[in-house]
């Protein structure tokens, strides 16, 4: 498909990207490029790619297909070292978990003869590295593609290609849409559980009491989310800041509301807000977004 791949950034979702194009043959030639001299030590021990890189611009060089798998506030650093090395005609993706602002300025500085169409696979989890990458991470997730103003149709169709062949289902959308969603479904989700498992620490440290040894299913399931990568998370806060504050806004008041019935009493005002949410999680089995059987090995 490619006669050659570059990946810039190899943690988890790197490295997934990368097995599955080995497996599959998807390119001739694969380049990886990861800032941590420790993370491309591990990328040579798990023999996952043709040519581990040190340099960005040897890395890009020759490539008709360049993959952003690192964080956000790196991209800008990053663009500024590639650009001129970039391919002509080359397609230039991400797979950042936001999109405003990061589109944009990636528009302006690379050539108009780059086609650069910013992407978003819908998959991972709380563990970071190229050691916790694997294949057919992709199968049946969704990924979202949300097109610049330099994205030429014909490359649309390659990138979808692409990611089909990884087994994703694609949905097309606009930035704004983009994040307005994901702001709800996932990047608010995240900033409650940092702050549940902050509180709950708070709580063991001011009783000085060892009260997380007795966690429940609710507090072990938060922690698992809050054990994310602190550095792609503080980016995309940030970098969502807009949408991200009016959920939080809803959030208090629905909590405080809550707080209200709870304080007086009103038992029937409360089993009704439970009653109406369990639906949400029908919605997530029924959308194949998750299974019914718990699993509390994941």
């Amino acid at each position: 498909m490619f006669k050659k791949i570059s990946i810039i950034g190899c943690g988890q979702i790197g490295s997934s990207i990368l097995r599955d194009i080995k497996k599959k043959k998807i390119s001739k030639k694969i380049s990886v490029f990861d800032a941590s001299s420790s993370v491309r030590k591990k990328i040579k021990t798990l023999k996952l790619a043709g040519k581990v890189e040190k340099n960005l611009k040897s890395t890009v060089f020759g490539s008709d297909f360049v993959i952003l798998c690192s964080p956000v506030s790196s991209y800008k650093l990053i663009i500024n070292s590639i650009r001129k090395s970039l391919k002509k005609n080359s397609i230039l993706i991400d797979v950042g978990s936001v999109k405003t602002g990061v589109v944009k300025s990636i528009e302006k500085a690379i050539n108009k003869d780059v086609s650069w169409i910013s992407c978003h696979p819908i998959c991972g989890a709380e563990l970071s590295g190229p050691e916790n990458g694997k294949q057919n991470l992709f199968k049946k997730k969704w990924c979202i593609l949300t097109p610049s103003i330099k994205s030429k149709k014909k490359d649309i169709r390659i990138v979808k290609k692409f990611w089909i062949k990884l087994g994703s289902n694609i949905k097309v959308m606009n930035i704004k849409e983009h994040d307005r969603i994901f702001s709800i479904t996932s990047h608010l989700p995240h900033l409650i559980a940092y702050n549940l498992v902050k509180t709950a620490m708070n709580l063991e440290s001011r009783n000085k009491s060892n009260i997380i040894q007795f966690s429940g299913g609710g507090l072990r399931d938060f922690s698992r989310i809050a054990a994310s990568n602190e550095i792609m998370w503080r980016d995309i806060f940030i970098s969502n800041k807009k949408n991200l504050a009016k959920n939080i806004d809803n959030f208090i008041k629905n909590l405080n509301k809550m707080k209200k019935y709870i304080k007086n009493k009103k038992g029937s005002n409360l089993k009704n807000i439970l009653n109406k949410t369990k639906i949400v999680r029908k919605k997530i089995i029924l959308a194949k977004q998750d299974i019914s059987k718990p699993d509390f090995g994941r």
